[in-house]
């Protein structure tokens, strides 16, 4: 039975996937065309526009394609949904993942970065939601992921411009899930703690296997779109279940 369902939710489904070149984003991606959405990714580059199969159950089904586009500019987003809405025939699926971190003291962040951390992590993600919403709309409801951070409700040194953007994405979450609840679209937004990924000068390895993978995210994103209509977990927080003792 909850096989059938997966099939059901999902199948023929369209998405866009910003930042899904590589880490959490691919991991994304990859979960969603194998449950049979359609997908765009987007990155600030990439090396494909246009469209490329990558697995098909029905001819024409299940498709990926690429578009070049910076969240922190309106008229790249724009761009990115109506490349998507054209060649994939509509948009069901947000996932906001694109970010950036800057991990420095106050005083050592220029205030071009400290822009660039919320431009691209807080802005980006409502440039991509204003885009998004009307066409969702279009198609009777959608489904709005974003991909926040425990920093968003746990601040820490070096990490101001960081934690600004994610505590304020975490308030624009909570916000936007009450204006467009009733119009069938769903919002939530994922916390993870550590994950093993490239993120912020990190290095995935071996040695950090108690980190979170980026599958442990992209489940989380298809548990969620598998939920049935009448329930919304809005706010999901996940952690690495044995992390190093101190």
């Amino acid at each position: 039975m909850p096989a059938l369902q997966y099939e059901m939710n999902l199948k023929h489904k369209v998405a866009i996937v910003t930042g899904g070149t590589k880490g959490i984003g691919r991991a994304i991606a990859d979960a969603l065309l194998q449950a049979g959405v359609s997908v765009c990714v987007s990155a600030r580059q990439v090396e494909v526009i246009g469209q490329s199969t990558w697995r098909e159950d029905e001819p024409g089904h299940v498709r990926e394609i690429m578009f070049p586009c910076d969240v922190r500019k309106d008229d790249h987003v724009r761009a990115l949904v109506d490349f998507t809405v054209k060649n994939l025939g509509g948009l069901d699926i947000l996932i906001n993942n694109a970010g950036v971190g800057i991990f420095e003291t106050v005083e050592q962040t220029s205030p071009e970065d400290f822009r660039a951390v919320l431009e691209t992590n807080l802005f980006g993600v409502f440039y991509c939601c204003h885009a998004a919403i009307p066409q969702m709309k279009q198609r009777g409801g959608g489904y709005i992921i974003n991909i926040s951070s425990h920093a968003g409700a746990n601040p820490h040194p070096r990490m101001a411009a960081y934690n600004a953007s994610k505590f304020g994405l975490n308030g624009f979450s909570e916000a936007l899930m009450q204006e467009v609840r009733h119009d069938h679209i769903k919002v939530s937004y994922i916390m993870p703690g550590s994950v093993n990924t490239e993120f912020g000068g990190d290095s995935p390895g071996a040695e950090k296997s108690w980190q979170l993978q980026p599958s442990d995210i992209a489940q989380v994103v298809i548990d969620l779109l598998q939920h049935d209509d009448r329930s919304l977990p809005s706010r999901v927080e996940i952690r690495p279940s044995k992390p190093p003792k101190k």
